[in-house]
């Protein structure tokens, strides 16, 4: 499955319960078509405190950490002109670009 969205990207979630929250992508999971969005669908995670573990200075409690949502979900924010789709084009020294499909720009 060829993907649109890559790590460090700005997306916009358009749809379910965090619907207009923006965001950079942390992860991408192209095998399940997932990815994690920084401060989006953010769930509780219980952590026991363990020094031993090799994680000192962590405390335990909750813990609220980011869910990763479908691709579909997502839409891609261009700099200029907001969100869109993302098209491919190949240059003339045969590198291929993601481009904007509103204003053809680079993203």
């Amino acid at each position: 499955m060829k993907l649109t969205v890559k790590r460090g990207d700005q997306v916009r979630v358009m749809t379910g319960k965090d619907r207009g929250k923006q965001g950079r992508v942390l992860k991408v999971i192209p095998r399940e078509a997932r990815i994690l969005v920084e401060g989006v669908n953010l769930t509780k995670r219980h952590m026991k405190l363990r020094p031993a573990r090799g994680r000192s200075g962590q405390e335990g409690g909750i813990v609220e950490r980011e869910a990763a949502i479908a691709i579909s979900n997502v839409q891609v924010l261009c700099p200029s002109c907001g969100p869109t789709r993302v098209g491919h084009n190949v240059q003339e020294d045969g590198l291929h670009v993601r481009v904007c499909r509103k204003c053809g720009g680079e993203l």
